[in-house]
């Protein structure tokens, strides 16, 4: 669908359905657009692969723009943030409601060239967040930086996602992952 508006309207519906609560942060003058409507909006730009802000406010609907300003726009999405997670974690909780399979699967995220790690200042600020070498059996190379870990439905709804330092090995996070789902099986890829 390439139509905003209709893919908007049946995001909306569906985020009415979970929580009925249109409002999440306490504002004492009421704005124009909600904060339902706000996730909504920023929620349809990412399933219609808008992950341009100019572009975005370019192809919104009018009835929709014209309730918002895009500053004001991005500084409420960044603190609904959290409570966009509630609602995704919700929705997902309803999708997999009667899955019992899920499926596991790894993959690199390159912080910097392997050359460059001994040098490298990126994601050093603390020490629990250091990158380290980790070892891809898929690409036969080794690289510098961190894993991440995706859980998913046997029909592509994405559980829960992790990011663990690249030396951890894969079972490892498969020990940690079967506390966190029981009563099903792992598929791990």
């Amino acid at each position: 669908m390439h139509n905003f508006q209709a893919n908007y309207d049946k995001i909306l519906k569906v985020l009415k359905e979970l929580d009925c609560k249109m409002d999440y942060l306490h504002q004492i003058r009421k704005p124009k657009l909600r904060d339902k409507q706000l996730i909504a909006i920023d929620l349809t730009s990412e399933y219609m692969g808008i992950d341009s802000e100019c572009q975005l406010f370019r192809i919104l609907p009018a009835s929709l723009s014209s309730k918002i300003e895009r500053s004001v726009y991005n500084r409420r999405k960044r603190k609904l943030f959290s409570f966009r997670e509630s609602l995704r974690k919700a929705l997902v909780k309803r999708l997999n409601k009667s899955e019992h399979c899920y499926i596991v699967d790894s993959m690199p995220l390159e912080v910097c060239k392997l050359s460059r790690s001994s040098r490298s200042k990126i994601c050093k600020e603390q020490d629990y967040s250091l990158p380290e070498k980790g070892y891809c059996a898929s690409q036969s190379s080794h690289y510098y930086g961190y894993k991440l870990h995706a859980v998913c439905s046997a029909q592509g709804v994405i559980e829960s996602m992790d990011i663990s330092p690249a030396c951890v090995h894969d079972i490892n996070y498969l020990k940690d992952i079967k506390h966190q789902l029981r009563d099903c099986t792992l598929l791990y890829i």
